[in-house]
């Protein structure tokens, strides 16, 4: 059984909502994503088929990752009619809090078979030290 352990904690601000419209319906969609702790980073793996690297903003701001984008409906029906659309279209955004450890400056992106990799580098941990104390006259 996997179990998938989130270190984060999520702020997601999808909203789950359809925006109206006639024919193919447009919606904000939820973007599955996997996130795995190693010994030198964390790692998010966020399903994005179809998009290319230019529909897809990562984010950084104040402690928080923001992964977002659009997925466009490329030509709309004008003879016949959908029975059924179960493909997802519209705009996405995940949101998550990044833990201290997260060297932020320096997280990496990288759009592959429609999967968004990023990588998360940790800081080193600081070193503890030994502070003297003096004996004060």
């Amino acid at each position: 059984m996997l179990v998938r352990w989130d270190p984060f904690e999520e702020m997601n601000r999808l909203h789950d909502h359809f925006l109206g419209g006639r024919g193919l319906a447009k919606q904000a969609f939820q973007v599955a994503v996997d996130i795995r702790e190693e010994a030198d980073a964390f790692y998010v793996d966020a399903e994005v088929p179809g998009l290319t690297s230019d529909e897809v903003k990562v984010d950084v701001e104040n402690k928080v990752l923001t992964l977002s984008g659009e997925r466009k409906v490329e030509k709309e029906e004008t003879e016949g009619s959908y029975r059924r659309v179960e493909r997802q279209y519209g705009s996405f955004t995940r949101s998550f809090s990044l833990p201290e450890t997260v060297d932020a400056d320096h997280i990496s992106a990288d759009l592959k078979d429609g999967v968004l990799e990023l990588r998360l580098p940790k800081k080193e941990a600081p070193t503890p030290r030994k502070i003297s104390v003096k004996a004060s006259k």
